[in-house]
């Protein structure tokens, strides 16, 4: 089986070399790793061709991003990371195991990592351990815990919905149709920059409440244009 790693960026030039250099050490040669880029007005374009990834560009939009670098991927799983979040050392063979134990169409077909939350609040690691039961008890993975599925299971749960957020619970939801997430202990580390910039406790109050109004049927759309970030 071949990984694909799939970044989508947006003015992420500052973290890029050390994010795709920490792949480049973990990742057997046979991985792909395809850089999407929504426009960036920085230099993340070069920091990527420089770091040896693939490059494309995409409309603007994290899930439109995600979904173009899935067409042009070439591989049998495909791995949709965001860039300011490492892979652990084991990513690569753990993902090939839990894949394989499910036979590509079987018990497990897609599935996430724990998460870490770096950073230097003290509330980040309570924050991050809620996350990961919630994602073990719920079946729903986020964004920043590396999910991770077959192709086959990508293009039968009809890829990422085309909205503005909320866009890996909605996949997440149709996912489960298929199968339950292998729900992998080691940790990727995300950067806790969001939390820390707007407020550790005014982050959890809105992304709670945004989850709850979405469970109550408000649309992505509407969702956005309240939206902190």
């Amino acid at each position: 089986m071949r990984l694909t790693i799939i970044i989508p960026v947006l003015n992420e030039a500052e973290g890029l070399p050390n994010m795709l250099g920490h792949l480049a050490s973990l990742c057997g040669r046979g991985t792909e790793v395809i850089v999407v880029d929504g426009g960036s007005e920085d230099d993340s374009r070069q920091a990527a061709l420089h770091a040896g990834a693939q490059v494309i560009r995409s409309e603007r939009g994290r899930a439109r991003q995600m979904n173009a670098g899935a067409a042009v991927a070439r591989g049998d799983i495909l791995l949709f990371l965001h860039a300011d979040t490492a892979l652990p050392f084991v990513a690569e063979p753990a993902i090939e195991t839990a894949v394989r134990r499910g036979g590509g169409a079987g018990e497990h077909v897609w599935g996430r990592f724990d998460v870490r939350i770096s950073g230097r609040s003290f509330m980040l690691p309570v924050i991050a351990s809620l996350m990961n039961l919630r994602s073990r008890l719920s079946g729903i993975a986020t964004g920043d815990q590396a999910m991770f599925m077959t192709r086959r299971a990508f293009e039968s749960a009809g890829g990422f919905p085309d909205q503005p957020l909320m866009e890996d619970i909605e996949l997440s939801r149709r996912l489960l149709a298929l199968s339950r997430p292998v729900c992998l202990p080691d940790r990727a580390v995300t950067s806790g920059r969001r939390w820390e910039t707007f407020g550790v406790w005014r982050t959890i109050w809105l992304m709670w409440r945004l989850r709850w109004l979405y469970w109550r049927g408000v649309p992505a759309s509407e969702l956005a244009k309240g939206h902190l970030y």
